[in-house]
């Protein structure tokens, strides 16, 4: 990544790339570490490259409808990630159920950093993972998103194409839960 595109924002690298398809690559560059991080979590590394590949794919197909004028293109390309998530979902809810049952991580990576301090501290990693398999395809998606990827409310809702108080009451219920099967108040 030259310079120059480290001071463009994506946008602009967006627009820029209808005439010089190359430009894309600079957003590939920014996001496409913190997006396999994201879907590894979700599905597990292998399926992660696939969806790193099919993420940047759409986003480049796409790339016309992007509105130019949103100066950060992150939210946009995770609601792409986790579309194609919701296709692995079976996946995904497999995996959950695995740990829940065997309290074996087949995830590369922690679930939610602070969370699974807690939980794990307290040997709770299986019933967080049963919690998480049983939400809501889309409360799980809010949750993951504002716990893994500190996005904000706002972000979320670009992501998902939602209202902000829908990520809200999501994310609201999806703690609740959590909170619930965990007997924890303090999660």
């Amino acid at each position: 990544m030259s310079a120059e595109t480290v001071e463009i924002d994506d946008g602009e690298l967006i627009r820029r790339s209808a005439h010089d398809p190359e430009q894309f690559a600079a957003l590939f560059d920014r996001y496409a570490k913190q997006i396999h991080l994201y879907a590894a979590r979700r599905l597990g590394t292998q399926a992660a490259d696939d969806i790193v590949a099919e993420t940047f794919l759409a986003a480049f197909r796409r790339r016309g409808t992007y509105d130019t004028s949103c100066a950060l293109a992150r939210p946009w390309l995770y609601g792409i990630a986790t579309t194609l998530i919701a296709r692995h979902r079976r996946q995904e809810e497999r995996l959950l159920r695995a740990l829940s049952r065997t309290g074996v991580d087949p995830l590369p990576e922690a679930l939610a950093d602070t969370v699974t301090r807690r939980v794990t501290a307290q040997g709770r990693e299986p019933e967080l993972a049963g919690a998480l398999a049983s939400l809501p395809r889309g409360h799980r998606d809010v949750l993951l998103l504002v716990a893994w990827e500190d996005m904000s409310y706002e972000e979320v809702a670009r992501a998902l194409d939602i209202s902000v108080g829908t990520v809200r009451s999501r994310l609201h219920r999806a703690r609740k839960k959590a909170r619930h099967v965990l007997g924890d108040e303090e999660l």
